[in-house]
């Protein structure tokens, strides 16, 4: 039956935490995706063209503002000469001095190539949840200015292209691809460059002779999209500082000025507009994804026809710059800041075709050379297009609403309403006030995007009440659950009454009601199903709650146990409160760790004395594991650091063999001596082997390394290699089956070395340093809270006045109930799981672990195959705090899954704290930062619900009775065997010291 309550509670935490994560995408990021509007475009008196007759879009994909327009010594240059520091995109700098605008355009999050694009060049900003539905196509069709255009035809990357032409008009848009296998980290990405420029001069070289496709290219409202993706695979392999990244800029500036030329040959005209721009920009750490100013500011250029020249200030510095672009030595010329979006509107107005449905994007009138009333009339249009999407929106709310409250600016009485005010801008336009109708337009879009927020959000109260009052449901399920099950032991029944269901199946009814009125989607239901079952569930339990209270705290009834009771409680909080700080610096969790080495002291001068040498470790191990979030996240390969790692893991099991003896004599019978001895020789042999599997990869990862960094690309013999020993390692602990050795030291270094070889072949920098002393920290936290709790009970009984041996026996007769010693335990574990994530990356985003190590294995850009191995990487530390844990509950006799179960309770205070602390306005580091703060978190509870399970995997059949240790609770037996001392056998324990009785 415990069995069953156990099962059931973990597959609730999972299922809740996975779809309770969900509820970011539907409260914070619902799909702005809307259809059945009326197109707008900006119409001409007959026979006058639009500004250009054709538009080239330019993507660096992965390009920085700063890195495009600042001056750098030449790459790889030898001479002094070759070294001052100048513009490597001369072509485009010549462009900003004397021929068009620019400025800096501001992406949004997830800073990623495909929604960035789709801002781009349908002009919306694409919600997280369809971002994550698919990689390369958008489960949502989308308008875009390519679909309103006459033709596009696009040249560059699988991963980009087809997206557009996939759900577009048939025959409208054209996509030129390579292979995805040339997307190759280990080679010269130039190559993915050259290739798409090579494909455009072969193209119009054929239109030569094409008569066809001559006259297709010949017509007006066509556009052409060359995606370069080698400054982004460019980028990640060598970072954005790197002398092949700013080489690379240099190839493409090249490109760029050969194309503009090409395209001024074949027209022999001057109606072709040009816009350069990126995606996303990059990190110093050669990654992209989160609101890192980095990531989210890049270039943009605009010129030809239709596009306004410079805006030039010879005596001021000009409007728009600041410190970030102090040293472009551009500051005379005016920087025109846009949001991404708004380059759609931008490129559709210069051609002269439709805004695309579900443009949000403002047209940037500051890139436009039309005159002051063409301004006017196409900054009306945009507005029109912005308040279609709202009108639609708006009747789709008022529909599914049981009583809709309108939009205040659009609903406050006569000329309030969106129609009223479009029809005062054009009067203003018809009597030749154009500046003023450029502000009306411009205020109209504002309450128009303020609108559509407002329809966007009308949900937000009801669902972040309904999900936080889910939450503190399941922390209140979750104690009450642990109350039940491990406090008092399954020995009250729940007490369910006819009038407590009606009132939480009525409850339930009425949500269910409103939702299907109301059209909600599926997920609101199962939003409000949890509530109402874990409350149900905790009232039913009432009488648990009662029994338990007096079970823990009976005892605390004096004025100086109150007084401890409370000031344990205050700092438990500031603990959990403190972990959420360390979201944002990880110099917190040093200050924990160094805290935390010193709780020895805490068991008394006995315990201390007793134990100096696990006390010394302890201190030891928690001073170093305090030093890597004092590192940098960012990391850069270091393959000495790589192969220090290696060789001190190689160490550990050298000296495991040489003193195996010593550390495994802990079989009292002789059955089990016999058992051992026969196994041994089997064991070692197959630990020597996993000692050479670490050696091996030490000698491909330094070869792969080296190849990989003189651009030689991966040996494909390494590349095997190193499959070959990841794989082989993950299933050494098979094969230790055959002749197992139990002892719960021998399975937690076969564990350690069994994960070894990952943390060689996938490490960069310092991580195999930090898995090292980590595992240390683990064996020791496991070892002394053994050594303390046993030193405590039998204090305790001795203070009673029972024999030692009467102490050891009568500590647990199945498992023991969780006290409140216990939720200790539980706090180093919670801490020990942040430790296991932050110590070697960045909470920012899952962006700071590095994807340079998984090209050892995988050159070919594959992003769920690179992602699955850096994941693998990320958990083995919780897999090594698993196993731990689960040997810590023998040792100290509670049930496999009590303190999961209460470790679990407790996380989600952080998780609540995160779910009310995002962000979705503001810098986008802050909206970025929220969101991966809160999504973590709630991650983290999954881990443990899921870690439980491993834990039982890893620790089934493990003995942990050893008689040079404390008596150890092996299968909820006591052992008949005396208590001793750490560094000597006796039969009695050194009476209590007067402090200790005091703790007692």
């Amino acid at each position: 039956m415990a069995g069953t309550s156990r099962f059931r509670f973990l597959a609730i935490a999972m299922v809740f935490h996975l779809i309770y994560i969900y509820s970011i995408f539907d409260i914070y990021f619902v799909s702005p995706i809307v259809s059945g509007m009326q197109l707008f475009q900006l119409e001409r008196p007959a026979g006058a063209k639009a500004p250009a007759d054709r538009l080239v879009l330019f993507v660096g994909d992965g390009l920085r503002a700063d890195k495009a327009f600042q001056s750098h010594p030449e790459p790889f240059a030898n001479s002094e000469q070759d070294k001052a520091p100048r513009s490597l995109a001369p072509y485009l700098r010549s462009r900003v001095l004397e021929h068009g605008t620019f400025g800096v355009s501001h992406t949004r999050v997830p800073t990623e190539s495909r929604p960035g694009h789709v801002a781009l060049i349908a002009g919306l900003y694409e919600d997280v949840s369809a971002v994550a539905t698919g990689w390369k196509l958008n489960p949502v069709n989308f308008d875009s200015v390519f679909n309103r255009s006459a033709h596009t035809w696009s040249w560059g990357s699988p991963d980009i292209l087809p997206m557009f032409e996939q759900g577009a008009t048939p025959g409208t848009i054209d996509a030129y691809c390579y292979s995805a296998e040339e997307e190759d980290f280990s080679k010269d990405a130039l190559e993915l460059d050259l290739w798409v420029f090579d494909h455009v001069k072969d193209f119009f070289a054929s239109a030569e002779e094409n008569k066809t496709l001559n006259a297709a290219l010949r017509q007006n409202k066509i556009v052409f999209f060359l995606h370069l993706l080698g400054l982004d695979t460019t980028g990640h392999s060598y970072r954005p500082y790197s002398q092949e990244y700013l080489r690379n800029i240099k190839v493409v500036d090249e490109g760029v000025k050969e194309m503009a030329e090409l395209f001024q040959k074949f027209y022999g005209d001057d109606r072709t507009a040009f816009v350069f721009t990126a995606d996303h920009g990059m990190s110093d750490w050669g990654s992209h994804g989160d609101g890192h100013p980095d990531n989210t500011r890049t270039p943009l250029i605009a010129w030809g026809s239709g596009v306004a020249k410079p805006d030039i200030y010879q005596n001021a510095i000009a409007p728009g710059h600041d410190e970030y672009s102090s040293d472009w030595n551009l500051d005379k010329i005016k920087r025109n800041d846009v949001q991404q979006a708004d380059v759609a509107a931008l490129m559709a107005y210069l051609v002269g075709i439709e805004f695309p449905a579900n443009s949000v994007g403002e047209l940037p009138l500051s890139y436009l050379s039309a005159d002051i009333k063409e301004k006017a009339e196409a900054s009306l249009v945009n507005a029109q297009e912005i308040l279609e999407m709202y009108k639609v929106k708006e009747v789709s709310k008022e529909a599914t609403e049981i009583q809709y409250r309108p939009y205040k600016p659009f609903s406050e009485g006569d000329g309030s309403s969106p129609e009223s005010r479009v029809a005062s801008i054009k009067e203003l336009i018809d009597n030749g006030r154009f500046e003023e109708a450029i502000e009306e337009s411009a205020a109209l879009m504002k309450i128009g995007l303020e609108g559509m927020r407002y329809l966007q959000t009308y949900d937000w109260l009801f669902l972040r009440a309904l999900i936080t009052i889910g939450y503190l449901g399941w922390m209140a399920y979750a104690l009450t659950t642990v109350l039940d099950l491990h406090v008092l032991q399954g020995t009250t029944q729940a007490s369910r009454t006819l009038g407590g269901s009606i009132v939480f199946s009525s409850i339930l009814v009425m949500l269910y009601a409103s939702f299907t009125i109301s059209h909600s989607p599926l997920t609101y239901y199962a939003y409000a199903f949890f509530p109402v079952f874990f409350w149900e569930e905790v009232y039913a339990r009432r009488d648990s709650l009662i029994k338990g209270r007096e079970a823990l705290f009976g005892h605390i009834k004096t004025g100086p146990k109150i007084l401890s009771l409370i000031l344990n409680i205050i700092v438990y909080v500031g603990i959990i409160q403190s972990l959420a700080v360390g979201y944002i610096h990880r110099e917190i969790l040093t200050v924990l760790f160094v805290i935390g080495a010193f709780y020895p002291l805490t068991m008394g001068i006995s315990f201390l004395r007793n134990h100096p040498a696990l006390s010394a470790t302890w201190f030891i191990s928690s001073a170093l594991t305090s030093i890597f979030t004092l590192l940098p996240a960012n990391k850069v390969e270091n393959i000495s650091l790589i192969l220090l790692g290696g060789l001190l893991m190689v160490a550990v099991g050298v000296l495991y063999l040489i003193f195996e003896d010593r550390l495994l004599a802990d079989f009292s019978s002789p059955k089990k001596t016999i058992a051992l001895q026969k196994g041994n020789e089997i064991s070692r042999t197959l630990i020597g082997v996993q000692i050479g599997l670490i050696l091996l990869a030490m000698l491909v990862t330094y070869q792969s390394a080296l190849s990989l960094q003189a651009k030689q690309g991966l040996p494909r013999g390494n590349q095997v290699v190193g499959w070959l020993v990841l794989v082989i390692s993950f299933l050494m602990p098979v094969v230790h089956r055959l002749q197992p050795n139990n002892h719960y030291l021998h399975r937690l270094l076969v564990i350690f070395l069994t994960c070894a070889p990952t943390f060689v072949i996938l490490t960069i920098s310092y991580e195999g340093l930090f898995y090292l002393a980590f595992s240390l920290l683990l064996v020791t936290w496991v070892r002394l809270e053994h050594y303390g709790y046993v030193f405590l009970q039998s204090a305790k009984k001795a203070a009673d006045g029972k024999s030692t041996s009467e102490a050891a026996k009568a500590l647990v007769s199945e498992f023991r109930p969780l006290a409140l010693s216990d939720a200790r335990v539980a706090l180093f574990f919670f801490v020990l799981l942040q430790s296991a994530f932050f110590s070697t990356g960045n909470v920012a985003s899952i962006s700071s672990f590095s994807m340079e190590s998984v090209c050892r294995l995988i050159p070919i850009f594959d992003p769920f195959s690179q992602g699955a191995l850096l994941i693998l990487k990320l958990m083995i530390p919780f897999a090594l705090i698993s196993a731990n844990l689960g040997i810590l509950n023998k040792r100290i006799g509670v049930a496999p899954s009590a303190l999961f179960m209460l470790a679990m309770a407790l996380s989600d205070i952080l998780t609540l704290y995160f779910f009310w602390v995002v962000k979705d306005e503001g810098s986008w580091l802050e909206i970025g930062s929220t969101i991966t703060h809160f999504a973590i978190a709630s991650l983290l509870c999954v881990f443990v619900a899921a870690l439980e399970g491993v834990s039982a995997l890893f620790i089934a059949g493990i003995e942990v009775n050893n008689p040079h240790e404390p008596a150890a609770i092996s299968n909820g037996k006591a052992p008949e065997v005396p208590i001793e001392t750490e560094n000597e056998t006796t039969n009695q324990q050194p009476a209590p010291t007067i402090e200790e009785k005091k703790m007692q």
